[in-house]
Order: structure tokens, then C-alpha cells, then sequence
């Protein structure tokens, strides 16, 4: 059974015809057939995005601020529905295969299945195809085209789409093809071209031209007693060698033309950057600050795309306007040397950071009462009168007004003011 069976069982395939007034539009696009995941260098580059993409975090949050209400995933529903949105992944691999589709095809689609009205699983669509079609009542509509054949017509509004380098079409995100193309040849070209010149560099080496005609058997004797005689690593001739008179030794050069490092490098980094990354991102040797511009650059606009479109397509206008969202927290993404954890720490008492978030930053389990959050208590509310440095009296009424009168009636404070 494919992914295909389980997205679409064949019950429900019946929805498609229906459409039956569905015409194309046109407006089409077409992925790259897979090939290029097969590089060892773009999936290198991919590979470090689609892992921090699959560390975030998903929850639903209700912040209605007109009733004074907060909530952390109240909806256990949708709370599964993010930590298990279909039966053959978890929250995590779905995120790091949209990640990768998104990387290779600046277009990636989740399908949201509904079950009796109700939502109930997320399945990413590896398509081959997929073009944008509208009905008589311009009604958009996806239909999928998969790897076995079968295509799927799907409502837009049942699609989670995501999107990089939107700019020539009105629905789909510019495909990398064009401008990776080149590239992959060139990185194709010299990956042949270093395996042809190991490969020439074994064949002949010395040609041996023999001046009278010997038998088969005879020349291939000579050739072997010159080979054993001066070419084997055991040889104890010193590199030395001496023709004999009865043929002519002729090395023979190797023309084959193998591109330096400079230039093998200059196209790996090409490709680094179309892909947003580095060298240091890829063999995970970056600083904290290299780690923080890498996840300002490429993590969080991800993060902020998906968080906007799950809570778009999850939530109508009705229960967003309640304060419902979806948020993609990066906490366990953020990289912080020890130092900087250990400054963290003195957040705990200024009420930003209870005990269990510094735990978490340290990678450690959480403890019992850790989530409640303490300030120290010479922090207080800048609307606080205590800010001011006004005492209150055992009786609970502060001493303002006798001060004001003692300052008013003492002379001296008019002869200052005279002075």
C-alpha cells in the first residue's frame, strides 16, 4: 500500500467525480522528478534545514485578550493533530519532509483529510505534478498528479501550501530548475571527469614498440618481464630502466584533464548558497552567532510561513478572531554557548523564565514545581508606588501628606528658593 492508498482510500476517491466541471486553467507546475535530491551536495545542504524544521515544536494557543484568557493546547484534538498527524509519522517527520519537499521545489502541499466534518490527519503529497484548475464558479481546485499513475483534484481551501521565491506565478513559488540546472552540470561534468581520469591513468602507461615481428605468446612475455622488471613497486632497479635493443620504451602522458580544488569548490559553494547554507551549517562547526544569522535567514521565515498557514486553514476568521493560533516554538532550536545558558539563569527571579524552561535550554528533565514562576522581591510593577520610594505606615496609609506639610512650613526651604 502507498502513500497514495492511505491519503486516498478507494471509498473516498469517488469525491473526484463530482467535479465534473472543472477546467484547466492553464496555471501549472512541474517538480524535478527527484533527481536532484540525488546529489550528494544538495542533499547536504538540504539536510541541516529539514532537521531544525522537524525540532519545532507545534501547539495550539488561545490568547483572547479581552477575556483575560490564556492557553497552551487547549483543544486536545488539535493537540494530537500536531503531534500525530497521520498514522505513519509523527508531528517531526511530517515537518522535515515538507521541509525537504519545500527545498527541492519551492512548493510544498499538505492535505487535510476530514473525517464525518471533522479534521482529523495531515498527509504531505508527493506529487510528480500538479496543476491549478478552477470550475464554472472559479472555485480552485489542485489536481495531483503521483508516481503511480494516479492523479487527485483537491480544494484549495483543503491545502496547506507552502512556498519560497514567490514571485512569477500567481499561485505556485518559482521552481529552482532553471537556475540549478547549470550548476548540476557542471558538478556532474567533474564528478565524470575526476572517475575518467582515474580510470585513463590505469590503462597504458608505457607503449612498447617492438622492431622485429614476434609471436603473440612472445610479445606478451616482454611486456610482462618489463613490467615485473621496472614497474612493480618491488622492483630493485631504483626507477631505473634500460630498453633493449630489440624494442623502443615510450611512456605514454595522461591527457586527461582534472579541475583543480579551486574551481570544485567555487561550484559546491554556488550551490551552498542558493540553498541559503554554508559550509559550517552543514558539518555543524558554526558559532553561536553564525548559528543565529543562519536561523534568522532561512529557520525562522519557515517557521513563521508554517504558523501563519496552519492557523489560516486550521481556524476560520470566527475562532481566529477568538485568539486561536498555531505556533511553531524554536526553543529547542535556539543554539547558545555555556555561557550564555549560564547568564540565562538569572531570568529565572525576574519572573521571565520559570525553572523548567532553563532545565529545557540545559537539556535536562523537568522538575515537580518548576513551572511556577518567582520574582525577586525588589522587582516590582513600575505603576507600583513602592517604585517611588514611598514608605507605608503600620496602618497602611503612606506619610506623603505630613511630609508635604513639614517641607511647606519649614523655613528654610523658602530661603534655599530665595538664594
Amino acid at each position: 500500500m502507498g502513500l497514495f492508498d492511505w491519503m486516498f482510500p478507494k471509498k473516498e476517491q469517488k469525491i473526484t467525480h463530482r467535479l465534473e466541471m472543472i477546467s484547466d486553467s492553464g496555471n501549472g507546475f512541474y517538480s524535478f522528478g527527484g533527481n536532484l535530491y540525488k546529489s550528494d551536495i544538495v542533499r547536504s545542504c538540504i539536510r541541516p534545514f529539514a532537521k531544525a524544521a522537524g525540532k519545532m515544536v507545534a501547539k495550539h494557543i488561545l490568547d483572547n485578550k479581552q477575556n483575560g484568557v490564556f492557553k497552551v493546547n487547549p483543544n486536545v484534538n488539535i493537540r494530537f493533530l500536531l503531534e500525530e498527524p497521520n498514522s505513519l509519522m509523527s508531528g517531526q517527520m511530517l515537518q522535515e519532509k515538507i521541509a525537504t519537499h519545500l527545498k527541492l521545489n519551492n512548493n510544498a502541499f499538505i492535505y487535510m483529510k476530514f473525517n464525518n466534518g471533522i479534521l482529523s490527519e495531515l498527509w504531505p503529497i508527493p506529487c510528480t505534478s500538479v496543476e491549478a484548475v478552477e470550475d464554472s464558479e472559479n472555485n480552485l481546485f489542485l489536481k495531483f498528479r503521483f508516481t503511480n499513475g494516479n492523479t487527485q483534484t483537491i480544494p484549495y481551501q483543503h491545502i496547506i501550501h507552502l512556498r519560497n521565491d514567490f514571485n512569477g506565478n500567481d499561485i505556485f513559488g518559482d521552481h529552482p530548475k532553471d537556475a540549478l540546472l547549470p550548476l548540476m552540470e557542471v558538478i556532474t561534468t567533474v564528478d565524470q571527469g575526476i572517475v575518467s581520469a582515474v580510470k585513463n591513468s590505469a590503462v597504458i602507461k608505457w607503449l612498447l614498440k617492438f622492431k622485429s615481428s614476434l609471436r603473440p605468446e612472445d610479445m606478451k612475455q616482454q611486456t610482462k618481464d618489463f613490467t615485473e622488471q621496472y614497474l612493480s613497486i618491488d622492483s630493485d632497479m631504483g626507477g631505473a630502466a634500460a630498453a633493449d635493443a630489440k624494442y623502443d620504451a615510450e611512456q605514454v602522458k595522461d591527457n586527461s584533464y582534472v579541475p583543480d580544488d579551486k574551481q570544485i569548490a567555487g561550484t559546491v559553494k554556488r550551490v551552498q548558497a542558493f540553498f541559503g547554507t554554508n559550509e559550517k551549517i552543514i558539518m555543524s562547526t558554526y558559532s553561536e552567532d553564525e548559528w543565529n544569522s543562519y536561523y534568522e535567514a532561512e529557520i525562522e521565515p519557515f517557521a513563521m510561513q508554517m504558523s501563519n498557514e496552519y492557523t489560516r486553514k486550521l481556524f476560520s476568521r470566527r475562532e481566529r478572531g477568538f485568539g486561536n493560533s498555531i505556533t511553531f516554538e524554536s526553543t529547542t532550536l535556539q543554539y547558545a554557548s555555556m555561557s550564555t545558558k549560564l547568564n540565562l539563569v538569572q531570568l529565572v527571579d525576574r519572573g521571565i523564565f520559570c525553572a523548567n524552561d532553563v532545565l529545557k535550554i540545559f537539556n535536562m528533565p523537568p522538575i515537580e514545581g518548576g513551572d511556577e514562576y518567582v520574582r525577586r522581591l525588589d522587582t516590582v510593577p513600575v505603576t507600583d508606588d513602592r517604585q517611588t520610594g514611598a514608605g507605608t505606615s503600620e496602618g497602611g496609609e503612606t506619610g506623603d501628606e505630613d511630609d508635604k506639610g513639614k517641607l511647606e512650613n519649614d523655613p528654610s526651604s523658602e530661603e534655599r528658593d530665595g538664594n
